[in-house]
């Protein structure tokens, strides 16, 4: 219990300030121009300088586990399968639907909420791991969902969507500026202290401007729509995802912090690039908007719940 308490505290704050961001759009009437304008510079500017500061310094970091991808990607293959047999016969969805409530139930928003709470519960010896998984991330789950729905439709895989889904991952700052960062790291010259320290202010504000950047954009959206499909794929996505990934790791035996941070990741809200999905494919549009509010919301709880479950198991195995 003196565990779970300990991340509670953690992590209040965190939800707190998401809140403070859906309060200003909601109740204070602040404008949606506003709130995109502060979602692109944590996206293009704050975020990605903080990953960037980060992996420049990965060549002396202790290597991280490449397992890691097989734990936390493997077993979201598996979820995928399970929330598309779910999918079907819960709800009678079609092939293009049961695609995007699958990719619903494993895709976490990784950026705005798991870079804050790996930093603040796990440390930034933890961020390599959810930069590593940030990189492939987009990539994979915006190809499994695109080659599932393609093949749902037509029966075929358009090489031409696939390509440019990767062109997209590849130009995206925060995938960018983790390769960078990173390639800049294997050079051995230092950044400037003038420079480092200007690169450090700026992601410092990363966490808290992105978290009020989520409340911001959950304001756009409703829970009434889809309301029992929204709860299944909430259900898949902070359950049973987190359960299946911690599985794997247990039978990876990855290390204890690695385990953790997949853990944690697994068990964050459904991520805002699903919207999109449900949005480019014409399908489930509104049970995904409601399942990111009642997701992030659910969270709140849930997560610490899962990473107190993942300490205890990854320290209990050793």
């Amino acid at each position: 219990m003196t565990a779970l308490q300990h991340l509670l505290a953690l992590t209040a704050p965190l939800f707190l300030l998401v809140l403070v961001g859906y309060a200003l759009i909601r109740w204070c009437r602040w404008d949606k121009a506003g709130a995109d304008a502060l979602t692109r510079f944590v996206f293009a500017v704050a975020v990605p300088t903080l990953l960037f500061r980060l992996m420049s310094g990965f060549s002396r970091l202790p290597p991280v586990d490449v397992r890691l991808l097989l734990a936390y990607f493997g077993g979201s293959l598996v979820v995928f399968g399970l929330a598309r047999v779910a999918a079907y016969r819960l709800f009678r969805m079609d092939g293009a639907a049961q695609s995007v409530f699958g990719v619903g139930s494993v895709f976490s928003n990784n950026l705005l909420l798991g870079v804050p709470l790996a930093k603040t519960l796990l440390g930034e010896a933890s961020l390599p791991v959810v930069s590593l998984v940030l990189v492939f991330n987009s990539f994979l789950l915006w190809t499994l969902v695109t080659v599932s729905v393609e093949w749902a439709r037509n029966r075929t895989a358009s090489l031409a969507g696939l390509i440019a889904t990767a062109k997209g991952v590849i130009a995206n700052p925060i995938v960018a500026s983790i390769i960078i960062g990173t390639a800049y790291s294997y050079t051995g010259v230092p950044l400037p202290d003038m420079i480092d320290r200007t690169l450090e202010l700026i992601g410092q504000a990363a966490v808290p401007l992105s978290l009020i950047a989520l409340g911001m954009g959950l304001a756009e959206f409703g829970i009434r729509e889809g309301l029992r499909e929204s709860t299944a794929i909430c259900a898949f996505k902070l359950l049973v995802h987190p359960a299946i990934v911690l599985l794997v790791a247990v039978a990876l035996d990855l290390p204890p912090l690695e385990t953790q941070a997949i853990v944690l990741l697994a068990a964050l809200p459904v991520g805002a690039n699903v919207y999109l999905m449900a949005r480019q494919f014409d399908t489930l549009a509104g049970p995904v908007a409601g399942s990111l509010v009642l997701s992030t919301v659910v969270a709140a709880a849930s997560a610490p719940l899962v990473l107190t479950a993942a300490v205890l198991l990854a320290a209990g195995g050793r």
